[in-house]
């Protein structure tokens, strides 16, 4: 009797300390936003807490605080006062793709030269076209054009020293592309970022043995910025889910690209307690093997107490990048598509350590881990389903021909808290996202 009590009280003592935690991290309050739009970083919160601080607007001075309701109001909220502070709250919902009254439009607005989607699979079906050159003559010129005119609505650019921040539970932006383009201190906190598509994928039968569709726009993008806190935030695809796009010639129109991508020697990033899920091609930390020139001794990385759920790969994949993730929640549902979580990319240094993994009965765990290129990672403290695992041995038993050596070279120290893993799926399912109580 007493070997069968034991299990029982460890369950009970784990979820006593996950409650505990919980009561901590996150306390149930009836206004869990007020005071958030001026929060900073707080000291020793991952890599945005290194050399200086991450304020983002929280020194704005009232005439730089703005809420705003459509895109129209959005863009020209960050381009008043240039890069003095300020502060942007969303309210409501805005829309990326959409008229000058913040009403939504469809993809015909935007076509140029004649375009049709059905003309342009006409033109380069394979039995027509072939399948060794990419398109090229008046179709895809058009397609091009009207790519064009809908990345003038969609990508959207944040100036430095700005906090935005999603007013209430439901702030919601819907097919912008959120661009943290070579600036500085930026903070971007408790809002719904959904389903930014394009309108005008382009089809290359040479991608790959079979071809591939290929579109541009990620809900986020940090690109060549220093000093970005990015906590509290949900990205997904909303109503148009990956694994429900139709497929021309026989590949999935791919209408989306990245969630959330870090690229272009950003560097000194925090992401907090968001929430990723439902899509195929989650995120990026460095975007090119040959970018080493920009890249090496950047893309300094934090992911924490994030749930990354039912996502295809790249959660993330990492190119040079010196980054630590911990005490995330990956979560894969049966029957979702899953090929990878953590991708080991060129000159990456990722340590990985006290994360939490729920998968099927029958997902082969050598596939949590992927190697790209030859690069070393550590990997400790890991559990798969309540059970301490091994990653790195797992895979390289599981995939002899890909090995991967353990040691990342360095050891992280930026982290106020750790939690042990069997309490974090608890603590990150029911504290992250947007509309979430914001305290730690």
């Amino acid at each position: 009797m007493p070997a069968r009590r034991r299990p029982v009280r460890a369950i009970a003592v784990a979820a006593g300390a996950a409650s505990l935690a919980l009561a901590v991290t996150v306390p149930a309050q009836a206004a869990p936003h007020k005071g958030a739009e001026r929060s900073v970083l707080p000291t020793g919160d991952g890599w945005a807490a290194a050399e200086g601080s991450t304020t983002g607007g929280s020194q704005a001075t009232p005439e730089h605080v703005y809420t705003v309701t459509d895109r129209a109001e959005l863009i020209a909220a960050f381009e008043d006062a240039g890069d003095a502070p300020k502060i942007v709250r969303i309210a409501g919902t805005v829309h990326g793709n959409s008229d000058a009254d913040g009403t939504p439009v469809g993809c015909e607005a935007y076509q140029q030269d004649g375009y049709t989607l059905e003309k342009y699979l006409a033109a380069y079906d394979p039995a027509v076209w072939g399948t060794d050159a990419v398109p090229s003559g008046p179709l895809e010129d058009a397609r091009a054009a009207s790519a064009k005119q809908q990345a003038a609505a969609v990508d959207v650019n944040v100036p430095s020293n700005t906090t935005l921040v999603g007013v209430g539970r439901d702030a919601t932006i819907i097919g912008a592309s959120l661009q943290v383009k070579n600036v500085s201190n930026v903070i971007v906190r408790n809002i719904t970022f959904e389903d930014t598509y394009d309108c005008f994928p382009q089809w290359d039968p040479t991608d790959g043995d079979q071809g591939a569709w290929n579109s541009e726009y990620d809900n986020l993008v940090v690109y060549g910025s220093r000093h970005v806190w990015v906590d509290h935030n949900t990205f997904g695809d909303g109503d148009r889910p990956d694994a429900g796009q139709p497929h021309y010639f026989g590949q999935v129109f791919q209408q989306h690209d990245g969630l959330f991508d870090i690229v272009r020697g950003a560097d000194l990033v925090t992401v907090s307690w968001n929430v990723l899920k439902d899509h195929d091609k989650t995120m990026l930390i460095g975007n090119s093997d040959g970018a080493g020139a920009t890249d090496r001794g950047r893309l300094r990385v934090t992911l924490h107490h994030n749930l990354f759920k039912d996502v295809k790969e790249r959660a993330p994949r990492v190119r040079f990048g010196q980054v630590d993730s911990y005490n995330n929640h990956f979560a894969v549902s049966r029957g979702s598509a899953y090929g990878y979580s953590y991708g080991i990319g060129a000159e990456s240094k990722l340590v990985a350590e006290h994360n939490a993994f729920t998968v099927p009965a029958g997902l082969d765990k050598a596939t949590i881990l992927k190697k790209w290129s030859e690069s070393s990672l550590t990997a400790g403290d890991n559990y798969v389903n309540g059970r301490r695992t091994d990653l790195i041995a797992v895979h390289n038993a599981g995939v002899p021909a890909e090995q991967l050596s353990e040691g990342a070279g360095w050891t992280p120290t930026l982290r106020t808290r750790t939690d042990h893993p069997l309490v974090v799926p608890v603590l990150v399912d029911l504290g992250a996202g947007a509309g979430k109580p914001l305290g730690r």
